[in-house]
């Protein structure tokens, strides 16, 4: 975990790094390109301001004002006549003046421009603004600023830019390690839990707050865990109660069979004895077999192969096929269905489903009682319902009887031939094609099972 931790930290700290490394020059240059050109328009604006008095007042009194006045100050002037012949400079400006002027376009708007803009090779930033009187070109002011002051500003802004930006390193780097530490925490908790499950201890509790990943995932091997805890007690139970369904016909078949073979048993005994352990045989037959089904639900290798069939033709050769055996107890089946309903069903394994319906009906409800079967288009559903005015089903074992082995009647298990597999094999089977199922009863009065599946 650790070295998960490092990498988001140097990911994160990578990340960051770039972002602000990024802002920093960018705020840089703004900054100071802002600062560079304000030097620049009070240069000019300055250089304009002595251009409009010598507009007024183009004489020697004036012209040495001007002059006397930047010599007070930081900056520096140069006044030309119109020909370009230096009039009146301040200082020592002269010799980079004279540079400035001998090369200079005499074409320049009554505004006034920059002619010197490199401050970082040359001595001095230069302006100039040109003298109008009555139209005409009286002369020119040049101004000039020594680049030193702006060297100096820069460097006290890229010094307090350092001291900020090893100040942000220094507070990301914290920040980093608490998010590392509040990040990885919880995922070494998980992996504490995950190695608890892979050890078989499944009493894992992660509390892990919050509604980000890290909680879902903390959430979802919580329920992992709940599940693999379910699962084992499920499979502790379903060896259980392997166990014990082979080991109870395994005992009748072993005890009747060493009956049948005493020599001086009657043949009419015998074949009484025989024709007890072929049911019993027959019954541990009918258990391998659900139990080869539902293995193979279990591991995903059972499939269905659906085709659109017609519902009420289907439900109608299930009837007759069914009608014997209920009137044989002299009971009613009956079926109402809609017409031209078609669903997408493996009418094989379909067909498994309704018989195990059926067949509860038929074990668990009285001579001259009705069984029905009902089918019928819902908004976006088909519904079909096997109801029957039966024995019901106690409201406490309502939500289990779909459960492998569960058995409401215990008492009947044997002689009744169930195996407490054939509502599970159901719910398996309507699950698989897109479907549900649940049951509604009471207790004394009868049950529906409800089976819904998609409509086509």
């Amino acid at each position: 975990m650790k070295k998960i931790s490092f990498k988001l930290g140097l990911l994160f700290f990578v990340f960051v790094l770039g972002v602000e490394i990024i802002l920093f020059v960018s705020l840089y240059i703004t900054l100071v390109n802002s600062r560079i050109e304000e030097e620049f328009e009070h240069l000019l604006a300055r250089g304009n301001n002595h251009r409009d008095v010598l507009e007024k007042n183009f004489d020697h009194s004036t012209l040495e004002h001007v002059t006397m006045m930047e010599s007070e100050a930081v900056t520096d002037v140069v006044i030309t006549n119109e020909k370009g012949n230096i009039l009146y400079y301040s200082d020592d400006i002269l010799p980079f003046a004279k540079k400035i002027v001998n090369t200079m376009d005499r074409t320049i708007p009554h505004d006034g421009i920059i002619v010197q803009r490199n401050w970082q090779k040359e001595s001095h930033i230069a302006t100039v603004s040109p003298i109008r009187i009555d139209g005409k070109i009286k002369g020119y002011v040049y101004m000039f600023q020594n680049t030193d002051a702006i060297q100096k500003m820069i460097y006290k802004l890229k010094h307090h830019f350092v001291l900020v930006g090893f100040l942000s390193v220094f507070l990301t780097i914290l920040t980093i390690a608490f998010l590392s530490k509040v990040i990885t925490n919880p995922l070494i908790r998980m992996k504490q839990a995950t190695e608890k499950l892979s050890k078989g201890d499944f009493s894992v509790r992660l509390q892990v707050k919050g509604e980000d990943e890290l909680a879902e995932l903390g959430e979802a091997i919580q329920t992992l865990a709940r599940d693999l805890e379910y699962l084992k007690k499920e499979r502790k139970e379903f060896l259980a109660s392997i166990s014990h369904e082979l080991r109870t016909p395994l005992t009748y078949v072993k005890g009747y069979a060493d009956i049948a073979r005493r020599p001086n048993l009657k043949e009419e005994e015998r074949n009484r004895y025989l024709a007890i352990i072929y049911e019993e045989a027959e019954n541990m037959q009918k258990l391998v077999k659900e139990l080869f089904e539902l293995a193979k639900m279990d591991q995903h290798s059972f499939q269905i192969h659906k085709e659109p069939a017609n519902l009420c033709d289907f439900l109608k050769k299930l009837h007759d096929k069914m009608l014997p055996a209920f009137h044989e107890k002299n009971m009613s089946l009956i079926y109402k269905c809609e017409k031209n309903i078609t669903v997408q069903i493996d009418q094989k394994r379909f067909e498994q489903v309704m018989i195990n319906l059926l067949d509860n009906a038929l074990k668990y409800s009285d001579e001259g009682s009705v069984v029905s079967i009902e089918a019928r288009a819902e908004k976006n559903s088909i519904v079909i319902i096997v109801s029957d005015d039966g024995i019901g089903i106690p409201e406490e074992d309502l939500h289990h009887i779909f459960e492998r082995f569960y058995r409401v009647d215990k008492s009947r298990s044997r002689t009744s031939g169930g195996t407490g597999l054939g509502l599970a094999i159901v719910k398996e089977i309507v699950e698989a094609h897109g479907g549900t199922v649940y049951a509604a009863s009471e207790y004394g009065k009868g049950t529906n099972v409800v089976i819904t599946l998609p409509e086509v």
